[in-house]
């Protein structure tokens, strides 16, 4: 399958979960602290949950919200929403309540499932969405303007017709992670969701019924939908879901030891966390036999340095929101450690300068991408859309190289790039130098005015564990940088910070240290 025409024109993406149910239906579908159900299980409280959502008039094309951890009812939800033709919005769950505010009117959703530990948050805003009609709470009390998820899906019976959708309906709606400001809400079709399982998840990764992924990208990520929620279950695999703070190091490695996924979706922050651990035994990670990144360009440094103590190689690859998931990628027999990989077969790229001709083979270009995932626009951001998408081609707003065995290397996004002397520098080559030195745990280099109002690297850094910030360590990083790197590319000053700032999926927000 590579392309939507593969697909009967009467498609509903809910056939990802139920064509388990006659080879597999016993067997585990999700595992959690909480709850682990089997195909069949999930399956009937999808049905009990479609019905109930169709009880409350929720109709084909109307968009229902959730806003919880990933948890069964999480999964559950998402399902539940597609097979009544309805649109799925993922809510981040860090957000502020007027960021929910802002999302929930802009997609006008009718229905919202919320779990209780977010329900004050919705609850402060709730008079400002005229459109949400109907708000069904997971865990704990309802109020009395709202439902009970419990017992909602338990007065409904368990079985369910799926809403005869067209292949091209909308399903999907999430909003990009806001690493450069106001978030862009992104539909996607129903045709979109397992042709990026087949193109990337089975024909890429070689995943198959007997793999058990898990995920630090939260569910409301399409990193972490795809990766661990319908690609597994896509051919049949296990998933396990956690509910808490997966930037914890710790959290991470204790959900593997117990639950013993083979598969691991991580960010390069969270694997330069676990690097930093004292403690990491071989035991912790033996039930990995694939490790995958995204979210930004890993670190060679840390590729080297995640292979040499656990023995396991990271699949990086870039994707988009835009286009679902990865369009290109290393391979696990193919990985060129500090590239992106190249192109995942059915995705076309382009590199191409400011006026849109295609650059010279090792020149650095604006990345475009093509290919059968991608979304058609931003929903009510017109002049948005206009700028990103161009016809069969996306801006992606990254700007790339590609050597010549045609690997393509990150350089940064389009508005990171800086010129300094009239010299473009990537702030990818100076991150990744930094990254060599044994101080440095994490960094991130923006541009910034020097006296002359002149724009130079500033390089942002946190320190690993046993190294303290001061003047003689920032002058030993720049000499680092100097005998690395061209004189012209170092940094001009360096900032210690304890932690730099990043959105839920690990990617750092250089929109916050420019200020």
């Amino acid at each position: 399958m590579q392309r939507g025409t593969d697909l009967p024109l009467s498609y509903n993406a809910v056939q990802i979960l139920e064509h388990n149910l006659d080879a597999r239906g016993d067997k585990v579908a999700l595992l959690s602290d909480e709850r682990s159900l089997t195909f069949r299980e999930v399956a009937a409280e999808v049905n009990r949950l479609g019905n109930a959502l169709r009880g409350l008039d929720v109709r084909p094309g109307e968009h229902v919200a959730i806003l919880a951890p990933d948890s069964a009812e999480w999964a559950i939800s998402f399902f539940a929403t597609l097979k009544i033709g309805a649109v799925h919005v993922g809510l981040n769950t860090l957000l502020k309540p007027p960021e929910y505010a802002y999302m929930l009117r802009d997609c006008r959703a009718r229905a919202i499932i919320v779990h209780e530990a977010m329900l004050p948050a919705l609850e402060q805003v709730r008079g400002q969405l005229s459109h949400l009609e109907h708000v069904i709470v997971v865990g704990g009390t309802a109020p009395p303007n709202a439902h009970r998820y419990d017992a909602l899906v338990a007065a409904q019976p368990d079985h369910l017709a799926a809403e005869p959708t067209h292949r091209d309906d909308l399903c999907t709606l999430n909003y990009s992670s806001g690493t450069t400001g106001e978030p862009k809400g992104i539909h996607h079709a129903h045709k979109d969701l397992p042709l990026t399982a087949q193109l990337w998840g089975v024909n890429v990764l070689g995943l198959h019924e007997h793999d058990r992924t898990f995920a630090t990208a939260k569910l409301f990520f399409t990193f972490g939908t795809g990766g661990n929620l319908i690609f597994p279950w896509y051919v049949g695999a296990s998933c396990v879901l956690f509910a808490g703070p997966p930037r914890v190091a710790a959290n991470v490695i204790a959900q593997i030891r117990r639950h013993r996924p083979t598969i691991l979706y991580n960010s390069p922050t969270s694997y330069a966390a676990i690097l930093a651990q004292t403690e990491l035994s071989p035991e912790d990670l033996a039930s990995l036999r694939l490790c995958v990144s995204a979210g930004e360009a890993l670190p060679a440094p840390v590729w080297h340095a995640w292979k040499e103590r656990t023995g396991l190689e990271i699949i990086d690859g870039i994707g988009c929101t835009e286009v679902y998931h990865i369009f290109i990628s290393n391979r696990p027999d193919d990985i060129r450690p500090g590239s992106s990989g190249r192109p995942v077969p059915g995705f076309d790229v382009r590199l191409v300068d400011e006026q849109g001709t295609e650059v010279a083979p090792g020149a650095i270009g604006n990345l475009l991408v093509r290919g059968p995932t991608t979304a058609l626009s931003y929903l009510h951001q017109y002049d948005k859309s206009r700028q990103t998408f161009r016809g069969e081609w996306l801006h992606t707003g990254d700007k790339y190289r590609v050597d010549e065995d045609g690997y393509y290397w990150h350089c940064g996004r389009s508005d990171d790039m800086l010129k300094v002397g009239g010299i473009w520098v990537a702030p990818m080559e100076l991150e990744s130098t930094l990254m060599r030195h044994p101080a440095v745990l994490e960094c991130a280099v923006v541009g910034a005015s020097d006296q002359a109002d002149l724009v130079k690297p500033k390089a942002f850094v946190a320190l690993r564990p046993g190294f303290e910030p001061s003047e003689a360590l920032a002058d030993e990083l720049i000499a680092f940088c100097r005998q690395e790197l061209a004189e012209y590319k170092r940094p001009r000053w360096i900032v210690f910070l304890p932690e730099l700032p990043k959105t839920a999926t690990g990617k750092i927000q250089r929109f916050k240290l420019r200020g």
